[in-house]
């Protein structure tokens, strides 16, 4: 059951105003992708493969030009003409272009930010992934975007140079990154090279080119580290302009601080009451840190235990959804891997789906996991599989498998419309959303349909996890706010959302390194939850399974367009 377009719109997308904005829009689209080959790559789209993104000065002038003249292009659209679903694609282009030209012009991270200029994405998506692209054109387009490598990093030396300042968090970050991508083109390419051979001779002179300039370009990140000393902090101004293009939503900062800030209260009440009735005892001081500790202990991980648990979970858990009859479960495969080296030092782990704007290959979902960095004395490490233990890695996939990323992105990218805006744009403030509302949906039903004490424990995790998520939009409006130190944001991290000190650790440099998007978790999660109430209450008679399949129907937009999809 759909709603009614509103007045004086039509029932479908046949008329010249119609066909005047999806022109338009692919025009705007393809011009995005042009400008962002990395990206392009990254959803499917192969036909500027052998680029990399042109970073030089002049290149932002006219990138500038471009996003202005798109603006004027959809301003021109009368937009009362429009289906609901074609209106939802105009305002979702219009969002991007609009934080695009903002960030292209104020707050400029291409002349501070070290980590925008590394050419990482462009080689993982070649290397890791055959996007339905045959070998051999990986290969050709490998050692074109290889050859481009000196000339980018001299660029992005030369901008950086010439910029405000670089944070020391990002300079040795990037310096990381930049090693591990050396590695990728080690046996990664070697790899790849047996497919075709006869390509060597035209990849090896690239890619050496390529390891060289990376490895001066390393070099010159670690000689910057030490004067390093420009602040990570957006600060108020920028910051709340970010976290309106990231959320997509009129929730200022101050408001988002207030309502985190209450629910850490409520949940904070939740999981004690939930530790006392797991530990058979009334409720005492420290308790609920003493339950998730021996919840840690029983279910104790290691280097060697960390993927096969993470593979047995999601093969558990697609069985466990249908079961529950909780949501439609595609057949897509998914793939458990090591987070590769060159993607590391933001988050733990992550979902990469196959390309929505590519053919629908066997190209797997890869669920990507990284393990404690490998200079963490040995103590920290110990900590690490403390944080993510058996029971933790049970609500990790939930979140980045099924039903969270993996399940949802499929869907997404079944979705078909009258533009491609919804394939290329995501809502992060969805797919988080969506994710995080997906912990909480299995574990109020349960692991397994018997074993209610490993239900209970995993309901504990998830309530941890919700912790988490609130902790993550209090520390990134503060961050970014200036109005918390270090010493203030571990004490947050470890005494009230019960996090480990290395867990701690590496959030408090994922909020330096990123902006907005910590608050996506808990705001997405916040309006998915209410999508799914109203949809219940209207749907008279419908099932779990037929609400969630309709709220995943429509892509990945952005909740308040969702909303006005379903006709709430």
């Amino acid at each position: 059951m759909t709603s009614s377009p509103p007045p004086g719109q039509p029932e479908s997308g046949a008329n010249e105003m119609t066909t005047r904005f999806r022109e338009v829009a692919e025009r705007i689209l393809d011009a995005l992708l042009e400008n962002s080959p990395e990206w392009a790559s990254e959803l499917g789209d192969h036909r500027f493969a052998d680029r990399l993104s042109d970073h030089s000065a002049d290149a932002d002038t006219q990138r500038v030009a471009t996003l202005a003249d798109a603006l004027a292009a959809l301003d021109e659209i009368d937009d009362t003409l429009l289906a609901p679903a074609d209106h939802v694609d105009l305002e979702m282009l219009r969002s991007r272009v609009s934080a695009d030209l903002w960030r292209c012009t104020e707050l400029r991270p291409h002349a501070w930010d070290p980590l925008e200029h590394l050419p990482g994405d462009a080689i993982y998506t070649l290397v890791a992934r055959d996007g339905g692209l045959p070998a051999e054109e990986r290969l050709r387009a490998l050692a074109a975007r290889c050859r481009a490598v000196p000339d980018h990093l001299d660029t992005a030396r030369r901008r950086l140079d010439d910029g405000p300042g670089m944070p020391r968090v990002h300079v040795e970050t990037a310096a990381s990154r930049a090693e591990g991508l050396m590695a990728m083109l080690g046996e990664e390419v070697d790899a790849l090279l047996e497919t075709n051979p006869s390509l060597r001779g035209l990849v090896d002179p690239a890619r050496h080119s390529a390891l060289e300039a990376l490895r001066e370009h390393t070099t010159w990140l670690r000689e910057r580290a030490e004067s390093a000393t420009a602040d990570p902090r957006l600060g108020e101004r920028h910051f709340a302009a970010q976290l309106w293009y990231t959320l997509d939503s009129e929730l200022s900062p101050d408001t988002l601080l207030t309502r985190a800030e209450s629910d850490l209260l409520g949940t904070e009440e939740e999981i004690a009451e939930l530790a006392a009735e797991y530990d058979g005892k009334t409720r005492y001081p420290g308790q609920v840190r003493d339950v998730l500790d021996r919840i840690a202990s029983e279910a104790a991980t290691s280097s060697d235990t960390v993927r096969p648990l993470c593979e047995e979970a999601l093969a558990h858990l697609r069985d466990r959804v249908a079961a529950l009859d909780l949501v439609s479960v595609p057949e897509d495969p998914v793939r458990v891997i090591p987070m590769p080296e060159a993607r590391r030092g933001v988050s733990v782990a992550y979902c990469d789906p196959p390309g929505p704007l590519g053919t629908r290959s066997s190209d797997p979902t890869l669920v990507a996991v990284a393990p404690p960095p490998a200079d963490w004395p040995a103590e920290r490490r110990a900590s690490f599989y403390r944080e993510y233990n058996g029971t933790m890695l049970r609500t990790l996939m939930v979140h980045e498998g099924m039903p969270g990323h993996a399940l949802q992105l499929s869907r997404s990218a079944g979705y078909t419309g009258g533009t491609r805006v919804r394939h290329a744009l995501r809502s992060g403030t969805f797919v988080e959303g969506w994710a995080v509302y997906a912990e909480e949906a299995v574990a109020l039903r349960g692991w397994t349909a018997s074993d209610s004490r490993d239900n209970l424990a995993l309901r504990l995790i998830q309530l941890k996890m919700r912790l988490r998520v609130i902790c993550n939009a209090i520390l990134d409006v503060r961050t970014h706010t200036r109005t918390i130190t270090e010493s203030d944001a571990l004490a947050l991290l470890t005494e009230r959302g019960h996090q480990e000190d290395g867990e701690a650790a590496g959030k408090w440099r994922r909020a330096r390194l990123t902006s907005s998007q910590l608050s996506t978790y808990y705001t997405g999660q916040w309006e998915v939850s209410a999508l799914v109430r109203d949809l219940t209450r209207t749907r008279t008679g419908a099932g779990t399974r037929e609400i969630h399949d309709e709220l995943l129907a429509h892509g990945s937009p952005p909740p308040r367009h969702l909303r006005t999809l379903l006709g709430l």
